[in-house]
C-alpha cells in the first residue's frame, strides 16, 4: 500500500479515499490482548487503518537509558511487536509520536525529566505575564510548566526522541503509512489565546528574526509602525495598547511559530512518510486567536487535520459553528472523533448517534476522513502513565475492554462500509457551496490582542456562518492572502471582514473578482489603506446578501448536498438537531425527500439516476430516548425498517 496526501486527501495506491481510522492506545492494554483487539477493529468495525500515540514517557522514563520500543523493560513498550501484529492482520497504521500527546496521559506524555522544574537548563514556555504555561492533569496541584518548544535544551531532547522513533520504529515503514506530529497545536494549545505563549526567550528571539525577514531594516519597520527603534532587540511582543500593525505582526508570528515547530519536529523524525496534524477546533471567544495561528498555507508538505472535543454539535449552536469552521478551514481528515468518552466529556456520547451525527457533519462540511477515538476500550496501564483515570479507557468504546463488540460497533461498521464503497466518488463530488468567506488574517491577530472594539475576522466569520446556516446554504472558507482569482471565481459572493486597511494585493484580487462579475460583500468599514497604512481604496462592495431555497422543508435539521461533476450522482447528508421529534423534509436534485431518523441522529444518502441508492440512517438514540422506524422516501419510493432500528443499505442490499 502506497499512500500520499494530496490537498488533504489520502490517496491510496493512486486512488483518493475517505480516510476511516480507529485509535487503539496499545500502551494502556495488556500485550496479550493486542491481536484480539486489532481483529475486532478489522472484523467488527470494518476499519483497515489504526492510529496510535507513542508516549515518550512510556518508552523512555529514564533520561540515562535509550528509548525502549521492543519490550525489554516491560511488555507494553513493545511497539515494534504491536506494529508487526498490525501488519500480520492486514492493518495499516498512522503513528503519533508527539512529542506531546495529551491522550489523558500524565504530563501529556512528556517524560518528567524534560520538565523545567526538573532540569533548570530547559527553558519554560511563558505567557504574556512572564508566567510559565502549565499542564494540569492531576500529576501536580497547579500543573507543571511546559518546555518552550524552540528552547535549545528541550529541542535537542525532543529531536533525539523523534529521531529514535524514526530510526527504530518507522525505519522500513512496515504497516505505518503516515505520521502525526504534535497534538492539537503543540501542547493541546492550538485554540488558546495568543497571549498564552510564547514569550520565552527562544520565542521572542524567533519573533525578532521574523520581523527582520519581513521588514529587512529597523528603518523600514519604523516607517511602517511610526516607531524609532535602532535595533531589533528593542522590539518587544505587542500588547493591547500597541499599534494595529504591531498586533497583526504578533498574529503572523504565531502562524509562523506553529509552522516552524511542525517543521523542526518533522525533520527530526527523518521519515519520508506523509505528515498530518490534528488541530483542535476554536473556542468562540478565541476564534480570532485560532484563525491567526492556524494557517495551513504555511506548512509546506505537512497536511491539515482536526479533532472534536468541544461539545455536542446536534444540541449546541456554538459547538456546531466551531466544528464546521474547523472542517472548512482546509481540506483534511477529522483525526479524533469522540466515539467512546461519555463520563469524561458528555453523557450524550453513551450512544453512538451523537458520534455518528458528528462524523457525518465533518465529512459534509469538508473533512476528508474520520477517526473513531478510541475504537477499543483498554483496562490496564502503569500508574506512572496515568494515575488520574480509572479503567476502562474510554468508558463506552465500540469494542469493549473485554474485546466484546458493543452496540456502537454496527454503527461504525455501517459508516466504514459506506465510505469504503463510495468514498472515492464522494470526494469527487462538489459541495453545493456558491458563497465564500474570505479570511483576512491580520485582523485576527489584531482582534486577539485588542479585543472587540478594533478590526475583527472571527466575529465576521461567525456571523456569516450563522446567516448561512439560517438560510440552509453551504459555503467555503478561503485565505485571501493566498487565494487566486480562479478560486474566487468559483463563488457568486465573497464576504470579507471590514476594517481600516487591507493588503493592496488582496484589494486588487477582490476588485478583479468584482470586475469579473462576482460580488464582494464587506462586513464592516471598507478599507481605505494598504498593509503599510498608505492610501489604497480599490474596493467597491456590493450590498446584496446571498440567498437561495432552504434545503429543509420541515423539521429541525441541517442538510448538505454534494454533486458529481460528470455523473448523475448526488450525496445528501441530513443532520437532525436535538429536540426534533418528527420527519425531516429535504429538497434534493430529484425532488423532495422525507427522512425519518432519531432525535439527534443523521443520515447520508446516495442518489443516482433519479432514485434512492445506498444509505445509512440512524433510527436509534438511547441517550435521548428516541427510537423510530428509520425511513427515507423519494418520489413515492420508500426504504424503511420493520420497527425501531437503524437503516443501512449497501450495494443495493439491506444490511
Amino acid at each position: 500500500m502506497i499512500i500520499e496526501v494530496r490537498d488533504g486527501v489520502a490517496v491510496v495506491d493512486g486512488v483518493p479515499r475517505v480516510l476511516v481510522t480507529a485509535d487503539y492506545p496499545y500502551y494502556r492494554d495488556d500485550p496479550a490482548v493486542w491481536a484480539d483487539r486489532l481483529r475486532g477493529v478489522r472484523d467488527e468495525l470494518g476499519i483497515e487503518v489504526v492510529t496510535c500515540y507513542l508516549p515518550w514517557r512510556h518508552h523512555q522514563p529514564d533520561p540515562g537509558a535509550a528509548p525502549d520500543f521492543t519490550g525489554a523493560t516491560r511488555p507494553s513498550t513493545n511497539v515494534v511487536g504491536f506494529l508487526e501484529l498490525c501488519e500480520e492482520l492486514g492493518l495499516r497504521v498512522i503513528a503519533k509520536p508527539g512529542p506531546f500527546i495529551h491522550a489523558e496521559v500524565t504530563y501529556g506524555g512528556l517524560p518528567d525529566w524534560v520538565c523545567p522544574d526538573a532540569d533548570p537548563s530547559i527553558e519554560p514556555l511563558l505567557d504574556a505575564a512572564g508566567a510559565p504555561s502549565r499542564w494540569a492533569d492531576g500529576s501536580a496541584a497547579a500543573g507543571r510548566p511546559l518546555p518552550a518548544p524552540l528552547g535549545p535544551a528541550f529541542l535537542a531532547k525532543a529531536a533525539q526522541w523523534l529521531s529514535a522513533v524514526g530510526k527504530e520504529v518507522l525505519a522500513g515503514a512496515g504497516p505505518v503509512i503516515a505520521l502525526q506530529i504534535a497534538n492539537e497545536g503543540l501542547y493541546t494549545s492550538g485554540a488558546l489565546p495568543l497571549t498564552a505563549y510564547d514569550y520565552s526567550p527562544s520565542g521572542v528571539a524567533f519573533f525578532r528574526d521574523l520581523l527582520r525577514s519581513w521588514y529587512a531594516t529597523p528603518e523600514a519597520y519604523n516607517e511602517a509602525h511610526g516607531t524609532a527603534v535602532r535595533d531589533w532587540a528593542e522590539i518587544h511582543p505587542p500588547t493591547a495598547a500597541s499599534g494595529l500593525l504591531a498586533q497583526a505582526d504578533w498574529g503572523r508570528f504565531h502562524a509562523e511559530y506553529l509552522a516552524e515547530v511542525y517543521r523542526v519536529w518533522t525533520q527530526a523524525v527523518g521519515s519520508d512518510l506523509p505528515v498530518v496534524v490534528n488541530l483542535n477546533p476554536p473556542t468562540v471567544p478565541e476564534l480570532d486567536d485560532w484563525l491567526a495561528r492556524v494557517r495551513p498555507e504555511l506548512w509546506g508538505g505537512i497536511s491539515y487535520g482536526f479533532t472534536n472535543w468541544m461539545g455536542v454539535v446536534s444540541a449546541e449552536r456554538d459547538a456546531q459553528a466551531r466544528y464546521v469552521i474547523a472542517a472548512k478551514r482546509a481540506p483534511g481528515p477529522n483525526l479524533e472523533e469522540n466515539w467512546g468518552f461519555s463520563q469524561l466529556y458528555n453523557p450524550a456520547y453513551i450512544d453512538g448517534a451523537t458520534s455518528f451525527h458528528q462524523s457525518l457533519l465533518a465529512l459534509a462540511a469538508g473533512a476528508t476522513g474520520f477517526n473513531v477515538y478510541t475504537g477499543v476500550a483498554t483496562s490496564g496501564w502503569a500508574p506512572e502513565l496515568d494515575a488520574a483515570h480509572a479503567g476502562p479507557y474510554p468508558d463506552c468504546a465500540p469494542i469493549d475492554a473485554d474485546g466484546t463488540a458493543t452496540v456502537k460497533a454496527p454503527v461504525v461498521r455501517a459508516l466504514a462500509d459506506f465510505f469504503a464503497l463510495h468514498g472515492t466518488e464522494f470526494l469527487e463530488c462538489v459541495p453545493a457551496a456558491r458563497d465564500a468567506f474570505g479570511l483576512y488574517l491580520p485582523y485576527a491577530g489584531i482582534a486577539a490582542l485588542s479585543g472587540p472594539d478594533g478590526p475583527q475576522c472571527g466575529r465576521a466569520l461567525l456571523a456569516f456562518h450563522e446567516r448561512m446556516r439560517a438560510k440552509g446554504l453551504d459555503y467555503a472558507v478561503v485565505d485571501l492572502e493566498s487565494a487566486t482569482p480562479e478560486e474566487l471565481a468559483a463563488y457568486r459572493t465573497v464576504t470579507v471582514p471590514g476594517g481600516p486597511f487591507m493588503h493592496a494585493s488582496v484589494q486588487r484580487l477582490l476588485a478583479a473578482c468584482t470586475a469579473a462579475g462576482g460580488q464582494v460583500l464587506v462586513d464592516g468599514p471598507v478599507p481605505e489603506l494598504d498593509e503599510r497604512l498608505a492610501p489604497c481604496a480599490l474596493l467597491t462592495p456590493s450590498a446584496e446578501e446571498p440567498d437561495g431555497e432552504h434545503p429543509i422543508l420541515y423539521g429541525a435539521a441541517d442538510a448538505f448536498l454534494r454533486s458529481h461533476p460528470d455523473r448523475d450522482v448526488h450525496y445528501v447528508t441530513v443532520l437532525v438537531q436535538t429536540g426534533n421529534r418528527g420527519p425531516i423534509g429535504v429538497r434534493t436534485p430529484y425532488g423532495n425527500a422525507e427522512v425519518i431518523a432519531a432525535d439527534g441522529g443523521a443520515a447520508v444518502l446516495r442518489l443516482a439516476g433519479g432514485r434512492l441508492d445506498d444509505l445509512v440512517v440512524k433510527g436509534l438514540n438511547g441517550f435521548l430516548s428516541s427510537a423510530v422506524a428509520a425511513r427515507v422516501t423519494l418520489n413515492g419510493d420508500s426504504v424503511v425498517t420493520a420497527g425501531p432500528a437503524d437503516l443501512v443499505m449497501l450495494a443495493g442490499e439491506r444490511a
